[in-house]
């Protein structure tokens, strides 16, 4: 039997799942919980193998309960139950580790099936969300591509921008002139195809 715990502050849908839960025959329900701070106080204790996680919880999300919760248990499965499909925030859920999501509209069967999709290794989630998964691992390798072309001059003045330094104080640090600070820039800009420095931090933030 799997073991599975459920964090949901709406107490109907909370024991709602944990009867779908325990009337499976593959699956028990081992823990409850209310919220994330508390969700992160027993979770460790009980060991579950899958966790179905509300994303919209009260004071910490859910998607930083999933991110501090596999600090701590870094095997465990979550599966994010929402009340509507969100990609924005369902796509930061996966990010922080979840392996895929639930409508609180579905069926019991839909509930039981999901679980076993993420507990079989497979990832619950509509094409929407997988679309957005696939283009955001593209841009990360486009972006990677893009910095790899910047020389390491360039990537100095870069990093010197990352951590908010004005152009003067970049000229200072490198000893150079402030023109040339302006012409690296210029030429990051180009490679990165962005147009401002805040765009420009952005894209090499990630990688670093």
């Amino acid at each position: 039997m799997t073991k599975v715990a459920i964090v949901e502050d709406n107490k109907t849908t909370r024991e709602g799942l944990e009867t779908i839960i325990n009337l499976s025959s593959d699956f028990t329900c081992v823990c409850t919980c209310s919220s994330a701070e508390e969700a992160l106080n027993v979770l460790p204790g009980h060991a579950p193998e899958l966790v179905l996680m509300d994303i919209q919880l009260p004071n910490m999300s859910g998607v930083e309960c999933v991110a501090r919760l596999k600090e701590r248990l870094p095997d465990v499965k979550a599966i994010m139950v929402t009340v509507y499909e969100d990609p924005d925030r369902i796509f930061s859920a996966l990010r922080a580790g979840a392996s895929g999501y639930l409508l609180k509209r579905s069926s019991p069967e839909e509930v039981v099936n999901a679980m076993r999709e993420v507990q079989q290794g497979s990832g619950a989630m509509s094409g929407a969300i997988a679309r957005k998964v696939i283009g955001y691992f593209r841009e990360q390798a486009e972006t990677t591509t893009e910095v790899e072309k910047l020389t390491s001059r360039e990537r100095e003045v870069l990093e010197l921008v990352v951590n908010g330094f004005s152009n003067k104080e970049i000229a200072d640090r490198l000893s150079v002139t402030v023109a040339a600070v302006r012409f690296h820039l210029k030429h990051i800009y180009q490679k990165l195809h962005v147009h401002s420095r805040t765009e420009a931090a952005l894209k090499f933030r990630p990688l670093k």
